[in-house]
């Protein structure tokens, strides 16, 4: 039997992409629109695009933000994708300050426009980066990811947990560490696309997948 997981629907996302990469890697894809669907759900994945404000005030239009903070605390497996990622943490900048769903410790904050050196950085971050996995992140999610593997990255916007160990990858961007991946418990966040990442994307999905059988 295939592992069904739960995609969150909250009008955000390209759900299309999604789904298709999570059945390739042998899962049974859902979509949640309604908090029941949510409950009844043994793994989520929390996709997302745009601004963090936006994404926050459709979860709560939908009432679909208890529901995902119940599930997450009876360990329920949570994976958020882009602005899914940092809707993760407890605020953001963007556009004023923005209260996430407080999963991992931490706030999102703008990428730097200038580089180490002082030099124009070009800002939104867009296209392939390699990843470089923090110490201990060689399991889970990230089983067949190997230092140096690239994703596809579109943000603005960083993700900077509190905690040191939060932050399972980095990404280098102006000469500077970007945290590129979190994890907490049975939470995790990319700030990548998975999706559009080719195999390196592919592997972690079927990470996920293979960890609900």
């Amino acid at each position: 039997m295939r592992p069904v997981v739960t995609v969150v629907d909250y009008g955000r996302s390209n759900l299309l992409s999604v789904r298709r990469a999570l059945e390739h890697c042998g899962a049974d894809v859902r979509f949640a629109a309604e908090p029941g669907d949510v409950l009844r759900a043994g793994a989520l994945v929390l996709p997302g695009v745009g601004a963090f404000a936006d994404g926050m005030t459709q979860l709560h239009r939908q009432h679909l933000v208890e529901p995902l903070l119940q599930k997450t605390g009876e360990g329920t497996p949570l994976l958020g994708i882009c602005l899914g990622m940092q809707m993760l943490l407890d605020s953001s900048t963007e556009g004023g300050l923005n209260q996430g769903l407080g999963l991992v410790e931490g706030t999102v904050e703008p990428l730097a426009e200038k580089t180490a050196e002082g030099a124009p950085l070009k800002v939104p971050h867009i296209g392939w980066s390699a990843l470089t996995l923090a110490p201990g992140a060689e399991r889970g999610l990230f089983k067949n990811t190997r230092n140096g593997d690239e994703v596809y990255f579109v943000h603005s916007f960083q993700a900077l947990p509190r905690r040191r160990e939060d932050c399972a990858a980095t990404v280098e961007y102006g000469g500077r560490a970007v945290c590129a991946a979190v994890r907490r418990g049975n939470v995790t966040g990319f700030q990548f696309h998975p999706e559009k990442s080719g195999p390196a994307g592919l592997a972690m999905l079927r990470a996920f997948v293979e960890g609900l059988g």
